[in-house]
């Protein structure tokens, strides 16, 4: 399956001070794809909603879309961002793993 990311995507989780200015800091939560049968997304397993600030009286967080940044270190720059997640392997089969529940 061919896959290309198109976005990664991104919540606003506080503010900081930099040279007299405020800036946003955010927290990478995954990205967007686009696949063989349309755009599908990737978020980290970690990641919780409800830690994320929110607009007093609402129900819902927003999340940014980031063009991502290449691995030469352009891309749009600014803000905190972290790199998108990294995929782990499956774990290996244990053979002895394997056998039938005995109760």
């Amino acid at each position: 399956m061919a896959m290309t990311k198109k976005y990664d995507l991104a919540v606003k989780t506080g503010t900081y001070q930099k040279d007299g200015e405020t800036k946003n800091r955010y927290e990478n939560i995954g990205a967007v794809f686009q696949g063989d049968d349309g755009p599908f997304i990737v978020l980290k397993r970690s990641f919780n909603p409800a830690g994320v600030p929110f607009k007093e009286g609402s129900d819902s967080i927003m999340v940014s879309c980031f063009a991502p940044k290449d691995n030469n270190g352009g891309g749009n720059g600014g803000g905190q961002r972290q790199a998108a997640p990294a995929q782990r392997p499956a774990p290996a089969q244990r053979s002895d793993m394997d056998d039938d529940i005995p109760f």
